[in-house]
């Protein structure tokens, strides 16, 4: 559903702002290449005065042409010399103006490169200080969407109108200084003639930024159904249910509901610029025939009336030029408050922390930790108390939603307690330095990463200060057990992995979960390791193989288990069944057993499906 306009005070108070970016903008510019921006600016001075210097010089050749001629009714000799030196003046004048119109065009080409590639890179850095909650929240994402659509090239945009309205400036200065001397009203008529169209211009540029921002979460569903359709990812469930056709009709809906949109807006747009367009050039030709009479009762000469027709022409698109370019920075600033809201988007403080805690080797606790996510109002944790000490590994069991994951992300500080709080080594979470925090935990999603990477990359993805350390890749392959199948990989460890690149090789699920394995290993300081399903691509055979071995290697750490597997579950020191986000049991598998309780339930059920 489009959601509801805005309050027109609120389009109002945009319109009252029109260069409130544009200060920023011209400051990116600048960061970006200081060079780049005052050979801009400074092709831009040239480009104002040469319009007046080439009308100037044509006004000479008509007079002089016409001198000549005069000259030579009378004496019957020719004196052609001025005309021809003023043709070659005019001629060096337009090369002149050619040479600098393709370097303003290179210089705005190099710029927008450079300015594209940073205006995205602070796109992704913000996005680095952000936390979960952000990505999972679509307004959020309109935010994203709207920032990256047009922003990269918007501040050049802007900073370019800027120039332009400059040079803009410069050309009617000097055309006023040449107009003047025909007469002072004729530069009342230049603005006059221009001002219908730059406010019809300004209106719909609103318009089209208003209509784009309302629709963002339909481009966003748009695009997601590109990626349904043509990722390889997606594509082969797509095509085993038999949902293309459905999902190219969704497509085509939200593309013909844009379209009709923007046709709707581009023929407003167009008619009331035809409409308005005429006023300008009745002006146009009312200066026309004001000039030539006073041409023909000898008022001006011949080489004048040229001169003015020349300027009050180029004078009258000088001033659409820059009304225009006043009703284009109006429409960049308003894109540019897309990229700036989501620049703007509050992060956490940058909290320096600490490094250790008072209390080593007194493990993690989580003490009557309560969490609900935003804009939920259940709870998808209550109450939690839980005490996990080196050395010892936690088992937690429960049904889909029940809290396991979620109780995974608060441990990592992807998310911050409701209620409670959480403890390593003596010291609250929010108290670490995040650097410290994360190199002691390894983390193995049931959504892990697959990267487009060669297999190395892969598991060097466990610890970024080692990514490159092919040794490390070994070791940590052999602790994840990759080994078998890396070796018949046509260049082990150089072998590229997934199909998006070419020579790429794609693996089985149980593979990829064994290099997810190993990258967790990767991280060898890490003290806290979790598996939040690691091995549900696996069998059980190869599972139970895989956490006795994962148990062998893990002694002296702290080892947190969520599988659905009872067969690797019961080996944990520790095992707690959760339930609607509470702890409902808690012991070792024979205390859970003899309790007869939820946990001995799902045991003897699975263990039926064995026999």
């Amino acid at each position: 559903m489009k959601p509801a306009a805005p309050p027109k005070n609120t389009i109002d108070k945009n319109m009252l702002g029109v260069f409130r970016y544009s200060k920023r903008a011209i400051t990116l510019v600048w960061q970006t290449s200081p060079r780049l921006t005052l050979g801009l600016a400074l092709l831009t001075l040239i480009a104002g005065v040469l319009p007046a210097l080439m009308a100037y010089v044509g006004q000479l050749i008509v007079d002089s042409v016409v001198a000549a001629m005069e000259h030579y009714e009378q004496t019957q000799t020719l004196q052609y010399f001025p005309a021809l030196l003023f043709v070659l003046l005019e001629g060096a004048l337009v090369l002149l103006t050619s040479a600098n119109q393709r370097g303003l065009v290179a210089l705005q080409s190099v710029l927008r490169l450079s300015l594209g590639q940073r205006v995205n890179m602070m796109i992704m850095e913000k996005a680095q200080q952000l936390t979960l909650a952000d990505f999972e929240d679509s307004e959020f994402y309109d935010k994203l969407v709207r920032a990256r659509r047009e922003a990269s090239s918007r501040p050049l945009a802007l900073v370019t109108k800027t120039f332009t309205l400059l040079q803009n400036g410069v050309s009617l200065a000097s055309f006023a200084v040449l107009l003047w001397q025909f007469s002072p009203w004729a530069l009342t008529l230049l603005i006059l003639g221009a001002l219908p169209a730059f406010f019809a211009e300004a209106k719909f540029s609103g318009d089209a930024f208003m209509l784009a921002r309302w629709r963002s979460p339909e481009v966003r569903q748009q695009n997601y159904l590109e990626t349904l359709l043509a990722r390889e990812d997606h594509i082969k469930e797509v095509r085993l249910y038999q949902l293309s056709n459905r999902f190219l009709g969704r497509y085509r809906d939200i593309f013909e509901k844009l379209f009709r949109e923007n046709k709707q807006l581009i023929l407003r747009r167009e008619f009331w610029g035809f409409v308005l367009g005429i006023l300008s050039t009745a002006v146009f030709y009312g200066a026309y025939g004001w000039i030539v009479t006073s041409t023909v009762v000898g008022a001006i000469t011949l080489g004048q009336m040229t001169m003015y027709l020349l300027l009050f022409k180029q004078g009258q698109g000088a001033v659409a030029s820059s009304l225009t370019s006043i009703s284009g920075m109006y429409e960049d600033n308003l894109y540019l408050s897309n990229l700036y809201e989501y620049l703007e988007q509050p992060t956490a403080a940058n909290i320096e922390g600490l490094r250790n805690g008072p209390c080593p080797g007194d493990g993690i606790r989580f003490e009557n930790v309560s969490f609900s996510y935003p804009e939920s109002d259940i709870p998808a944790l209550t109450d939690i108390t839980l005490h996990i000490k080196p050395g010892n590994s936690l088992a937690i069991v429960g049904e889909n939603g029940s809290g396991k994951t979620t109780l995974i992300k608060l441990l990592t500080r992807l998310y911050q307690p409701s209620k409670g709080r959480i403890l390593l080594d003596g010291l609250d979470l929010t108290e670490w330095q995040e650097q410290a925090l994360l190199s002691r935990i390894g983390v193995i999603f049931q959504d892990f990463v697959r990267y487009q990477f060669i297999v190395g990359e892969n598991i060097g993805a466990g610890d970024n200060d080692r990514f490159d350390d092919q040794q490390g890749w070994a070791t940590a392959a052999e602790l994840g057990k990759a080994t078998d199948f890396i070796s018949d990989l046509n260049q082990g460890y150089q072998t590229q992995l997934g199909k998006w690149f070419r020579g790429g090789q794609e693996l089985s699920g149980g593979q990829w979960q064994k290099i997810a394995l190993a990258r967790a290993f990767m991280r060898e300081k890490a003290d806290i390791l979790v598996l939040d399903e690691p091995t549900a691509a696996m069998d059980a055979g190869a599972e139970a193989e895989i956490f006795a071995h994962f148990q062998e290697h893990t002694a002296s750490k702290m080892a947190i288990l969520i599988s659905h597997r009872f067969s690797t579950v019961r080996l944990a020191n520790e095992i707690i069944v959760m339930e609607h986000g509470k702890i409902i049991e808690r012991g070792t598998h024979r205390q859970l057993l003899e309790m007869d309780g939820r946990y001995a339930y799902l045991f003897t059920l699975q263990a039926k499906g064995y026999q």
